[in-house]
């Protein structure tokens, strides 16, 4: 078999040539292709099952069965996976002298253009396999990055995708190999956008880093401007969020009608979608898509898009979409539940954010387990069965949805003068008004608000108490 082998500059980062620019992104240009097109790589998975002497977190099979998946995602052709045990991981190679002959041989024997192990390689580790295996490697930070790269539809996914493997890369400058970058772009690991960006030293990285960190600083900050004109609107936001391939997107297109890419495929959609939503009593909500978890969520992609998943933080309800048919159910909800402390939401009990979780794909189960999950969820007020390709269970998701909003309400009194008349049709519109009793002097209001448009207001008045001072 012939390979195209790297050259001697593996051994040190290559300087750019001074007159090259570098690549506006350093995202996949996979996504221009269609559906139709043909695996791209021949490649095995591989899964280092190692001993851990707390709990553990996910089991091997569920794991291996999750990277295949997150290969044949990028059209990756699958020729083997399989699991390799490493009680005492080796720090050159992660795996065993004997584990790493083995896949030589059949790397050469089944023509393998690419190796993928579900764990995290380090600089080294990665290089030593490359040289010993005759064949491209990624770790798992590498793969999930050259998902987003090519689920990255927006000028602003693209952008966060880009920060984020760039920081991948800039520990990992060696030169990628020239075969598959012909065959296809990718983030810099499977292949790379060009030449010129994989010639890219650590100088030029950080120049682009720091370019796409400044961009993605405006993009912030308007995006904080566009959650301040969302919040002079009475809408509540309701965002789903979830483990990727839980049906999150299939449950946002059933809720409103939309035309949201919705596979059986693990990270099918990647930037976030907001639409109108009408709840049972007449009351309107923004619906949030967001982007789907994974356990190992790499940390500078987290980082590269806090901006698009602050969204979740400025949620009145928070909707965790379950797989509730998958054997790992819980371990999925673990790792959701990890991304969104590490973005700050609060999941305790006393969070002024409601939390609702939709047990999704009901109808894949059998009865017995089902009869069981409806006894309990039928002593929560915040678990919903339900199914968002049959609809079983909406209107219930939907009633419960409006129950939490209405549970975080808030009564006020208020006294507001007969000739104020555009705040009376101010609290009418944005409130529920409980009571009202007029004298005299003035009228007397009962009014229930969300936190939301209690602290609208506040804001309000006090912008009003502020004009009428001399």
């Amino acid at each position: 078999m012939t390979k195209h082998k790297p050259n001697s500059a593996d051994q040190a980062p290559q300087t750019a040539d001074s007159g090259a620019e570098a690549p506006p992104s350093a995202v996949s240009q996979f996504d221009k292709r269609t559906a139709a097109t043909p695996p791209t790589a021949r490649a095995i998975i591989i899964h280092p099952a190692q001993r851990q002497s707390g709990p553990v977190v996910r089991e091997a099979d569920a794991r291996l069965e999750e990277a295949v998946g997150l290969s044949r995602a990028i059209n990756l052709d699958v020729v083997a996976a399989e699991i390799i045990k490493t009680d005492k991981p080796r720090p050159s190679t992660l795996l065993g002298q004997g584990a790493v002959d083995r896949l030589a041989e059949q790397v050469e024997r089944d023509d393998i253009d690419l190796t993928v192990l579900d764990a995290t390689l380090s600089p080294v580790q990665q290089r030593n396999l490359e040289k010993a295996l005759d064949c491209k490697v990624i770790d798992r930070t590498g793969l999930i990055l050259e998902i987003f790269g090519e689920r990255a539809r927006t000028k602003e996914g693209r952008m966060q995708v880009a920060l984020a493997a760039l920081n991948y890369q800039r520990s990992r400058l060696v030169r990628s190999w020239t075969h598959l970058e012909r065959q296809r772009g990718g983030a810099g690991f499977m292949g790379g956008p060009g030449e010129r960006q994989i010639e890219l030293d650590r100088r030029i990285l950080a120049e682009k880093i720091g370019r796409l960190k400044k961009d993605l600083e405006q993009v912030k900050r308007t995006r904080a401007l566009h959650r301040e004109a969302r919040e002079r609107v009475p809408y509540p936001i309701v965002a789903l969020v979830g483990y990727t391939n839980a049906g999150k997107s299939t449950l946002f297109n059933w809720l409103t009608e939309s035309k949201v890419m919705a596979k059986d495929m693990l990270f099918a959609t990647l930037d976030p979608t907001m639409r109108r939503l009408l709840l049972p009593s007449g009351q309107d909500v923004i619906l949030s898509d967001t982007v789907g978890f994974i356990t190992d969520l790499p940390h500078d992609l987290v980082a590269a898009f806090r901006a698009t998943l602050e969204e979740v933080t400025a949620a009145d309800i928070i909707v965790h979409v379950r797989d509730i048919s998958h054997l790992e159910s819980d371990q999925q909800k673990a790792s959701v539940e990890e991304v969104l402390k590490d973005l700050g939401v609060d999941l305790s009990a006393e969070s002024e954010v409601p939390l609702v979780e939709a047990l999704n794909k009901i109808d894949l189960l059998d009865d017995e387990t089902r009869d069981a999950l409806s006894l309990a969820t039928s002593r929560s007020d915040a678990k919903v069965l339900l199914s968002s390709v049959t609809g079983e269970g909406v209107e219930n998701f939907l009633e419960t949805v409006e129950k939490k909003l209405q549970s975080s309400h808030r009564q006020v009194t208020i006294e507001l003068a007969h000739s104020d008349g555009e705040t009376l049709a101010w609290l009418y519109r944005h409130g529920q008004v409980m009571a009202r009793q007029d004298d005299e002097q003035s009228m007397h209001l009962t009014v229930s608000f969300d936190p939301i448009n209690l602290a609208r207001f506040d804001q309000r008045q006090a912008r009003s108490a502020a004009a009428q001072q001399p």
